[in-house]
């Protein structure tokens, strides 16, 4: 069994850090937001979760100051949108470093919908989208106290959009849906494509 501290891999047996591919797989946080100027903006956050249920919380971070951390913290809103395997070749344009000002929305060709409760739209050909008001946003420190220059933003739940194509005997069909994930390294993805059910003992 290899083991070494991050900072003293050996990068003649690991030339590339394996942490990325080993936190496997990742939800991809694609989010929208809308500035307080009326800036859209649409990206895709690999470091991205669900982090609680009651009530329903995601996060997303970032290294250095994006445009979505500043969005979202300045007006307090955005929307999850769920990339699904259709999706991944417009969900990867969004991704490009861009000016500001710039709508991903047309450069990847999408459409947008609009939300109901928050001002950021949603991405109209995503099966699921997650409409969040912004409940913490800090920058994460090391663990000798030093800033990291990661960014994250914890969102509650306030809004669900579902397309009803993919509810089945009232449940989500997730395979269905096809959603892409991260797995690793620069160019790595999965998509989910089967399930295994395993209970918890004693239920």
């Amino acid at each position: 069994m290899l083991f070494y501290e991050p900072h003293k891999r050996d990068k003649a047996v690991l030339p590339h850090d394996p942490f990325k591919a080993v936190i496997a797989p990742r939800p991809i946080g694609w989010v929208s937001t809308l500035s307080s100027d009326g800036v859209l903006n649409l990206a895709p956050y690999s470091f991205f979760n669900a982090v609680g249920e009651r009530p329903a919380m995601l996060a997303f971070s970032s290294t250095g100051f994006k445009h979505s951390a500043g969005f979202a913290g300045d007006t307090g809103e955005f929307v999850w949108n769920m990339p699904t395997y259709g999706l991944r070749e417009a969900m990867n344009q969004t991704s490009a470093e861009v000016a500001r000002d710039v709508d991903e929305f047309a450069l990847a060709g999408l459409e947008m919908a609009p939300s109901r409760l928050v001002a950021p739209p949603r991405v109209a050909a995503s099966p699921c989208a997650l409409e969040c008001r912004v409940v913490h946003r800090l920058e994460l420190h090391d663990v000798d106290g030093e800033p990291t220059d990661q960014h994250l933003t914890v969102g509650q739940v306030v809004g669900v959009h579902l397309d009803e194509r993919f509810i089945v005997g009232g449940r989500v069909d997730t395979v269905a849906m096809r959603p892409i994930a991260r797995c690793g390294y620069r160019g790595d993805y999965t998509m989910v494509e089967r399930l295994f059910e395993m209970l918890r003992p004693g239920t």
